[in-house]
């Protein structure tokens, strides 16, 4: 598998020194037009300052030319080439497949900003770090749908996680058979050597068109590993409710199926988890990291192409401007 990325570098990085000399000659032709044109207001050719020709107002502009040129030119000698890096990726990768749980329930705020949106940022550091393996995103709450294929384009990948919201099923409920199965169905025809599904929900299932036992033997049977992620706890929150009398504060239990969680994983060979913070759940997705390794090898080729030759062409047709101005529309007679 080969991956490609682009950037402009620089072979004689040290040549762009010499653009300092620009600065020096505007202030060397500043103060040499100062000495030059030091005078003695005089009554009588005073108003002559008012009848400056267009060659006078534009008397300068050769030398601009000039430090353009100048600049472009050691721009050039700096040699500016566009650097392709192309990473060769063998070996055996895992297809992982995330699954988020969207219903309500994930925007509770026991966890900023909240449930969701922390297991969303944490979630695609993890795919960011997981080179050379095949990722896919299963997103379920009564319903379960495909977000993402698994694909090694881990730009897509992070894309995807980040368009995630809850609600955006419309059918409230959290099923969490459903999105199981789903996952394993995007794992069971892979030859990958390790599949895993990492669930992370609150664990509150309420039912679906495939019961959570169901989806465990599915996964047994196609060799899926389930890291089950419980995220939330069984505190109590104040939440805004509108009563007759307005809107009133009362006490909310947050409902939290640990059991069931623990069963999934553990007789899938997973393992279980539970983050009741943003960086517990960074913990957990760092622990999975580590205990489901790809033995992937990435050999980095770069490649270079030149881009100077825009430079040198700039710089010297602004060199010839300016000697051609100097020598005919701005030349000087003694």
């Amino acid at each position: 598998m080969l991956k490609e990325k682009f950037n402009i570098a620089f072979a004689y990085p040290w040549a762009l020194l010499l653009l300092l000399l620009i600065p020096m000659m505007i202030y060397w032709q500043w103060t040499n037009y100062a000495r030059s044109t030091a005078a003695i207001k005089v009554t009588t050719t005073y108003f002559l300052q008012h009848t400056r020709s267009w060659r006078t107002k534009l008397r300068h502009l050769p030398f601009w030319f000039r430090c353009i040129g100048i600049a472009a030119l050691i721009v050039a000698l700096a040699r500016p080439q566009e650097m392709f890096t192309e990473e060769e990726i063998t070996g055996d990768g895992i297809d992982i497949v995330l699954c988020f749980d969207i219903s309500g329930s994930m925007t509770e705020k026991d966890m900023l900003p909240n449930r969701l949106e922390a297991a969303k940022e944490v979630a695609q550091e993890f795919v960011a770090n997981r080179r050379g393996d095949r990722i896919g995103v299963v997103i379920f709450s009564s319903q379960s749908f495909t977000l993402c294929p698994i694909t090694t384009d881990h730009n897509v990948v992070r894309t995807q996680i980040s368009n995630i919201t809850s609600g955006y099923l419309y059918d409230e409920g959290t099923a969490i058979g459903s999105g199981l199965a789903t996952s394993i169905d995007r794992l069971r025809h892979t030859h990958a050597k390790s599949k895993i599904v990492v669930l992370l929900t609150d664990g509150v299932d309420f039912g679906g068109m495939i019961p959570p036992d169901i989806a465990k033997e599915m996964a047994k049977l196609y060799g899926v590993k389930v890291y089950t992620i419980g995220i939330g706890s069984e505190k109590e929150i104040e939440v805004p409710v509108e009563s007759p009398f307005g809107r009133v504060m009362e006490k909310k239990k947050l409902e939290y199926n640990e059991p069931l969680l623990k069963s999934l994983a553990v007789e899938t060979q997973g393992q279980y988890f539970h983050a009741t913070t943003k960086d517990k759940l960074k913990g957990i997705y760092e622990s999975i990291d580590k205990l489901e390794k790809s033995r992937v090898q990435v050999k980095t080729y770069n490649r270079y192409t030149e881009q100077y030759r825009g430079a040198l062409l700039i710089g010297l047709a602004f060199i010839i401007l300016e000697l051609v101005l100097r020598l005919t529309v701005f030349k000087k007679f003694p």
